[in-house]
């Protein structure tokens, strides 16, 4: 499909709302962490058209690593589920049949992309390294288009694996390298302003996602104290210490305390449910709060 120049970046755990997503050309629905009775009424909320974002199930981590991390912590083990309800969530996703359904942590089953595009549904693949991005759209998963994420971005860094080591190349680098598959992309990470934005079209990408941006728009589910986080000059660091997997966030006792915190998502979240977790792209600045649509036209230039 024909994108514009910004689209909205899927953002779990609260800030992308419905109503974010209605108030922008193209916005992401973040289903990741969300339950099922949530995505159902989400995706009833939405007004066409718009895109949705599935995280892909998890290999269940190490029970050692688990208990480990929380006698430390002081707390239970707590009940996770490691596919987050992946497949109800899918089959209301094919219901809804998206024009674009993209994922996060991997790429879907043959069976799931013959499904979706059975429906007319395109599916695209997150990826953080053009290794990833040829195997994306290769014969195997059949990709149709792909989110270039570096690593200067917010959230989770989009690795295929739990115990993988975040590539640390800058995006404009990756963006440079898929150009050349000759596919359509999306390229995310550190976009504060219409300068970024002209400089990754130019360089190849179809349209530019953005979530940190977006952080403090009026219709972004954003929680008070995120929000107020977010107005501090406190940096960003990549740290499984968030969530038991890489992610950007703002730092906190708990980033700075473990600083080789192994694999366990999703244990870990639950386990500490007082810690700061407000997840943010690198060098944020002063955010633009305002409506969403006005800070849109804002990036587009």
């Amino acid at each position: 499909m024909d994108l514009p120049r910004i689209v909205a970046a899927p953002m779990a755990g609260g800030p992308t709302t419905p109503e974010l997503v209605n108030a922008v050309s193209f916005g992401f629905l973040a289903l990741g962490t969300c339950t099922v009775d949530q995505a159902s009424t989400w995706l009833k909320a939405c007004e066409p058209p718009f895109g949705v974002n599935l995280f892909m199930p998890q290999p269940e981590p190490s029970l050692i690593d688990v208990e480990m991390v929380a006698a430390e912590l002081g707390a239970e083990v707590p009940q996770a589920d490691v596919t987050s309800g992946f497949e109800e969530k899918f089959e209301l996703v094919v219901e809804a049949a998206p024009p674009i359904v993209s994922t996060t942590f991997g790429p879907l089953h043959p069976e799931h992309v013959e499904r979706l595009h059975s429906v007319g549904s395109e599916v695209w693949v997150t990826v953080t390294r053009i290794e990833d991005a040829r195997e994306a759209i290769g014969d195997l998963w059949n990709a149709d288009g792909l989110i270039v994420q570096g690593p200067e971005a917010g959230g989770h860094r989009s690795t295929w694996s739990p115990d993988e080591v975040p590539d640390t190349l800058y995006l404009d680098t990756i963006v440079e390298e898929v150009a050349e598959l000759g596919v359509p992309f999306i390229a995310a990470g550190g976009v504060r302003g219409p300068e970024d934005v002209e400089r990754l079209i130019d360089l190849g990408a179809d349209a530019v996602a953005c979530g940190t941006a977006f952080l403090l728009a009026d219709e972004a589910g954003t929680s008070p104290r995120n929000r107020e986080l977010l107005r501090t000059d406190r940096r960003t660091v990549v740290s499984r210490a968030f969530s038991g997997r890489p992610a950007r966030g703002i730092e906190n006792e708990l980033t700075k305390r473990y600083r080789d915190m192994p694999p366990i998502y999703p244990y870990l979240r639950p386990m500490t449910p007082d810690a700061d977790y407000c997840l943010v792209g690198k060098d944020r600045g002063e955010l633009m709060e305002a409506p969403a649509k006005e800070i849109e036209a804002y990036l587009a230039g």
